[in-house]
């Protein structure tokens, strides 16, 4: 794969930038996932599903590394521990054509400490700088750390402040920091995203205490105007699953936060540019087991707070429409949506 830097004719030349980005999350973020959000945003910066070390040294690459190339800017999130793995790993990314490895640090869900990696590794910082540099050291593209502002019952800043003090000493000079404690026993993965207070304040004091690195916040964002608060202290934000139910939300990304002088889509724009885009998959990879709901699921969302959504959502869910594989679905739901309006 190759990644193509000039803009085409109808693009405007817009520098590629982490200032708006949709979180890396497991099961949602996919390379289908990815398509969808890109024909609502041409700017906002994508991340895979946490992709494992071992996934990729001792199975099936293509299956984990394959993409699009509409997605640029897209970043690949590793999860792993070994430094070895993780350069290998990193390798491949950027053999395939990935924008940035990012080294997840701060998911606390209990299967992935099994796997001595995701937010337990805060508690070994040293560990985490020997990845870093492992990475760096077989990569020419950026290799950034995603992490929370602690774990468990830790709650000083000092915390935070000095594993991103270590982690630097690596070379690495971008933090997307989820700004939550991770709870590493006795909370759900889904609790980890709401129990836990949000702390703002600590990722805006790590932006004064290392002025030069590149600070993005996470955690429980949703609307322009959060956003807006954010960067004016922060150089970049990230949405999580607001993007993946609200995907709409970011159809003024590109103007607002990227220079962008085109108009957005509208919402059935971008259902009817997704139809092509689906056809072409079930022909290519159907017969391997594709079917047309691994697409659709994400898009159940664009039509949020319209009078008339949940009628859009029953058509894009119906099992006996969906088993006909036909793409011209995404458009019967539109036009179902506005009939109901």
């Amino acid at each position: 794969m190759t990644i193509t830097d000039q803009p085409t004719a109808d693009q405007a030349p817009v520098v590629p930038s982490r200032r708006l980005s949709v979180a890396p999350m497991m099961d949602w973020t996919d390379r289908h996932c990815r398509v969808f959000h890109r024909h609502i945003s041409k700017h906002t910066w994508l991340y895979t599903e946490m992709v494992t070390t071992g996934a990729l040294v001792y199975g099936d690459v293509e299956r984990h590394l394959r993409f699009n190339e509409e997605e640029h800017p897209v970043a690949l999130q590793l999860g792993g521990s070994d430094p070895a793995d993780l350069a290998t790993s990193a390798k491949l990314g950027e053999k395939w054509g990935y924008d940035e490895i990012n080294l997840n640090c701060g998911c606390p869900s209990e299967r992935v400490q099994k796997g001595a990696f995701g937010a337990c590794l805060m508690a070994e910082p040293q560990l985490v700088a020997d990845c870093v540099k492992a990475m760096r050291d077989a990569v020419s593209i950026d290799v950034t750390v995603k992490h929370r502002i602690g774990i468990d019952d830790v709650q000083s800043y000092d915390f935070v402040r000095d594993f991103v003090g270590k982690v630097a000493e690596a070379g690495c000079k971008t933090f997307i920091v989820h700004a939550r404690n991770a709870i590493l026993k006795g909370l759900s993965p889904k609790e980890n995203r709401e129990i836990p207070p949000l702390k703002y304040d600590y990722a805006y004091q790590l932006k004064r205490d290392f002025p030069d690195f590149e600070i993005i916040i996470n955690g429980g964002i949703k609307t322009e105007a959060e956003i807006d608060e954010h960067l004016r202290h922060l150089d970049g934000v990230m949405l999580g699953r607001e993007a993946y139910h609200n995907p709409f939300v970011m159809a003024t990304f590109d103007q607002r936060y990227y220079g962008d002088s085109r108009a957005p889509k509208t919402r059935e724009q971008v259902l009817e540019a997704m139809v092509p885009y689906i056809q072409a998959q079930l022909a290519q990879y159907g017969p391997l087991g594709l079917k047309l709901n691994s697409i659709t699921r994400h898009m159940l969302g664009i039509m949020t707070g319209l009078p008339g959504a949940r009628a859009f959502r029953q058509t894009l869910s119906d099992s006996k429409k969906l088993a006909n594989g036909d793409a011209l679905l995404l458009l019967e739901a539109a036009a179902r949506l506005r009939v109901t309006t």
